[in-house]
């Protein structure tokens, strides 16, 4: 993804999916700094990622 502005609550698809039950690839963003904290749509679980990473990882952002 080009652009590196998200906000809070923004929901992103990624490029892999979820390891849980459902293999969700759509997340909503909780928490922004340093590190983002994304949340599984799919199952509710709570992944915390540094930004470098997670600008590598995230493929477009669904809906603001």
């Amino acid at each position: 993804m080009e652009s590196n502005e998200y906000g809070l609550n923004d929901i992103v698809e990624m490029k892999k999916p979820h390891p849980c039950v459902n293999k969700s690839k759509v997340f909503q963003i909780i928490r922004l700094g340093a590190d983002i904290k994304i949340k599984c749509l799919g199952c509710g679980n709570i992944i915390m990622l540094p930004r470098n990473d997670f600008n590598k990882k995230v493929k477009k952002l669904i809906k603001e």
